[in-house]
């Protein structure tokens, strides 16, 4: 089975880049009809956009000019296929030949086709025309939307601190008291006209229904979620996520559903007015939306059922923290119904400025209040435990003090007048809190479902192993993988979200703002100012973080899923880490204004300096990749540089640390290892060897001193047993009888032990049976000649080795 997985490989990939069937074409007068639809789009985007446009209309046309852009490319593109094959038939026809007549009929032909070329032609122009006003279009809605967001944000009132704050709002009570009078009399009479006749059962239903749903239908579904999700889903890291996410779900859908089935009851009674229909769908946004602050918060807190807990909280700080949750939740609701009911009652400015001054200040006091509560936890935790046992971070620490910077920053916005500045301030943090909060929980489950469902021992896992022959490990591989990409879009989707509840249209819209605060200075064609530089230095850090994301998730959680060995792990890291940092920097440069070419001009030119200053660094560096690649040298090899030997503990682009038997580390540089000869002795097989000389008597037994040698070798714990050890008489010479023996163990590690082991053994056996071990005599001959006298022979005795 293993054999086709390359072929089946290519044939999926094959398919992928095949595509599916090619549709048929569209017909010509279809596309015509939906260019025509575009451009009539279009041009009442831009009649709109001449008067005075809000924040909601300006939403609605600019998904009106983005689906009008789409339309334009797709009908551009169908045309300029037909386009396509309409030269192909021209082309086919070939040209007129000189003093030659064509026949009447390949005549008409070519004329034909020459006319319905030129209307391609120009419903192609046509197309291409439409995309470039929609995207101006779009640019001029973006540019709308900031001038708007600056505009509030840079408006200043009186101070609410000061007099002539409230006696503004004094001035216009009488004002908006009668327009709140008229709204409540015109609700009051229409119940009253419709109450005359039968009973409202449509508004009644509507009530029983809502509170059906807010008490009985959810407590129903948070029994069911408990006996089914708990009890019955396999894994409990699956039925903990699964039942966080229902807990959500149910806790922010039945409420949502019982404010819908009361708002259209009323309506269908006829109860409330035309005029009440935006603060009933106030009253239904306001409930969905603080239904789910509280459903979410409450996951992820688990008070109740503190071992079903995802986040790595302490029981106390739920239970203290949960009060803060639901008043979030009621001020979130207060603060939507409020503003619905301003919008319809239609309330003057200064009651608007004054209910939002009231709004920061209860958003920014209870942002404070967590604060508080949360810096106390930290401080109580760290006097009941040890500081070594301290689970708070740093990034915990720098995240509560950005908050506070935050908060004192619109505290001094909202005391200054910039009631706009603080409210988003303050609004922006509680909204990054809640969708960090049900980022959270979405991230576990897509990591929980992932990881579990495609796994090794998993039903999935073992069917996919057994039915295609797939490794264990690319199964798990897989697995993780697809959680990443599944967290990756939740980062997205959030960022997304993030930033759409206040204007913004995304990462780079954000940017833009940035960009637009100071327009600087231009040299050499690159933009360089406060905004540009600080753009690229958002861009850096983001990159680097991702860098850093990337490669813990990489260490640790994809590396040791697959075959590699430690080795192989640190080569794909360091590589991995490497080519994320250089793209971070490119992509910083490129915010910067400095393209792909500026980038290889400046290598080009820093090359010059690489070759006189920097010859040692770059070999160094290019050894470095050489061993990470080829891998003569890996983590965890016996290896032996000039007269020093030891364990490769890490290899790195610049040099490598080798530990030595004294507990010391030897430092190389890359290029020793690669220029000169190194010694690697577990390169190809981890096994050592140990190597026994000695000599016996002529008149011993030399098959019982080889037997005794085996014996030794045997009793030998660390000797391996394959290949088998070696006793071998390598000489005989002056009377004597010369071995060499060998065995192997498990490492060259182990070696030095187990020869000395063994040559105990060894003198203890020979010293029993009497045998005589040393040395092959020494002859030592001292030269005659004049004055020198006779010659002397000294032959030492024989001592033992």
């Amino acid at each position: 089975m293993l054999p086709r997985l390359p072929f089946l490989a290519c044939l999926f990939l094959a398919l992928l880049l095949a595509g599916p069937p090619a549709a048929a074409q569209t017909p010509p007068a279809e596309t015509t009809r939906s260019l025509a639809q575009a451009e009539g789009d279009l041009r009442a985007v831009d009649r709109a956009l001449d008067g005075r446009v809000d924040a909601d209309a300006r939403t609605a046309l600019r998904t009106k000019a983005a689906a009008a852009q789409q339309a334009a490319r797709g009908a551009a593109a169908d045309i300029a296929e037909q386009l396509a094959l309409v030269e192909a038939r021209i082309a086919g026809l070939g040209p007129v030949t000189a003093g030659t007549t064509e026949e009447p009929e390949i005549r008409a032909q070519r004329q034909r086709l020459a006319a319905e070329r030129a209307a391609l032609d120009a419903a192609t122009k046509r197309g291409r025309l439409a995309d470039v006003e929609a995207q101006q279009l779009l640019d001029e809605i973006a540019r709308g939307q900031a001038e708007q967001l600056n505009q509030t944000l840079s408006t200043r009132v009186a101070s609410p601190i000061t007099p002539a704050f409230w006696q503004a709002v004094v001035r216009a009570v009488p004002r908006d008291w009668r327009r709140i009078d008229v709204f409540l009399r015109d609700g009051s009479a229409q119940v009253v006209l419709q109450w005359r006749g039968a009973p409202p059962w449509q508004a009644l239903l509507g009530v029983v229904l809502a509170v059906a749903l807010l008490f009985p239908v959810r407590a129903a579904g948070r029994r069911i979620g408990q006996r089914y999700l708990i009890g019955s889903t396999p894994g409990h890291r699956v039925r903990r996520s699964a039942f966080a996410i229902f807990s959500v779900t149910v806790g922010t859908v039945t409420p949502l559903l019982a404010a819908l089935a009361l708002v259209q009851g009323f309506r269908w009674a006829g109860l409330l007015p035309e005029r009440w229909s935006a603060l009933l769908d106030g009253l239904v946004t306001a409930t969905g939306f603080a239904a789910f602050v509280g459903a979410v918060f409450g996951a992820v807190l688990m008070r109740s059922q503190p071992s079903w807990r995802i986040a790595p909280i302490a029981d106390e700080t739920a239970t203290r923290v949960r009060p803060l949750s639901w008043m979030l939740a009621a001020l979130a609701f207060a603060s939507i119904l409020i503003d619905a009911f301003n919008a319809a009652v239609g309330a003057s400015q200064a009651a608007m400025v004054a209910t939002q001054a009231i709004e920061a200040l209860l958003h920014l006091l209870l942002i404070g209040w967590f604060l508080l509560l949360l810096g106390r936890l930290r401080v109580e935790r760290a006097a009941a435990e040890d500081a070594g046992s301290l689970t708070t971070s740093a990034g915990l620490g720098a995240v509560t003090l950005v908050a506070w910077l935050l908060v004192g920053a619109a505290a001094i916005a909202l005391l200054a007048g910039y009631i706009g500045l603080s409210i988003f301030v303050a609004r922006v943090i509680v909204w990054t809190v809640i969708l960090a909060s049900a980022l959270f929980l979405l991230m576990h489950a897509a990591d929980d479902v992932a990881t579990s469902l495609f796994q090794r021992d998993s039903r999935v896992g073992q069917a996919l192993v057994r039915g295609l022959g797939l490794r264990p490990s690319l199964v798990d591989q897989f697995g993780l993988l697809l959680s990443a990409t599944l967290r990756l879009a939740l980062v997205l989707l959030s960022l997304g979200l993030l930033l759409s509840p206040f204007g913004a249209g995304g990462v780079g819209g954000i940017f833009g703002r940035l960009g637009s605060f100071a327009q600087g200075v231009e040299v050499g064609g690159i933009a360089i100012s406060p905004g540009a530089i600080l753009r690229s230095v958002a861009v850096l850090v983001i990159g680097l973080a991702l860098v850093r994301g990337f490669m813990g998730w990489l260490e640790k959680r994809y590396l040791p899923a697959t075959d590699l060995d430690g080795s192989g792990r640190n080569s794909v890291g360091l590589i991995a880490r490497y080519v994320g940092i250089a793209l971070a920097v490119i992509w910083s440069l490129a915010s910067l204004g400095i393209g792909v070419e500026r980038i290889a001009l400046l290598l080009s030119a820093l090359s010059v300096g690489i070759g006189f200053g920097l010859q040692a660094i770059t070999s160094n560096f290019v050894s470095g990749l050489i061993l990470l690649t080829e891998r003569p040298i890996k983590i965890g090899d016996w290896i032996r540089v000039g007269t020093d030997e030891g364990d490769v503990k890490r290899i790195s682009v610049r040099s490598t640390e080798i530990a030595l038997a004294d507990h010391s580390t030897l430092i190389v540089p890359n290029s020793e290892l690669i220029t000169k000869s190194v010694l690697n002795k577990t390169l190809a097989m981890p096994l050592g060897r140990i190597q026994i000389q000695f000599s016996v008597p002529l008149d011993e037994d030399a098959q019982k001193v080889r037997r005794i040698v085996l014996d030794a070798f045997e009793a030998e714990a660390a000797v391996l047993a394959e290949p088998a050890p070696a006793a071998f008489v390598d000489a005989i010479t002056d009377g004597r009888i010369l071995f060499n023996c060998f065995a192997h163990v498990a490492s060259p590690r182990d070696a030095y032990g187990a020869r000395s082991n063994v040559f105990l053994a060894l003198l203890h056996r020979f010293r029993e049976e009497g045998i005589d071990i040393g040395t092959v005599p020494q002859r030592l001959e001292l030269a005659t000649g004049p004055g020198l006298g006779p010659g002397i022979d000294i032959v030492p005795r024989s001592t033992p080795n």
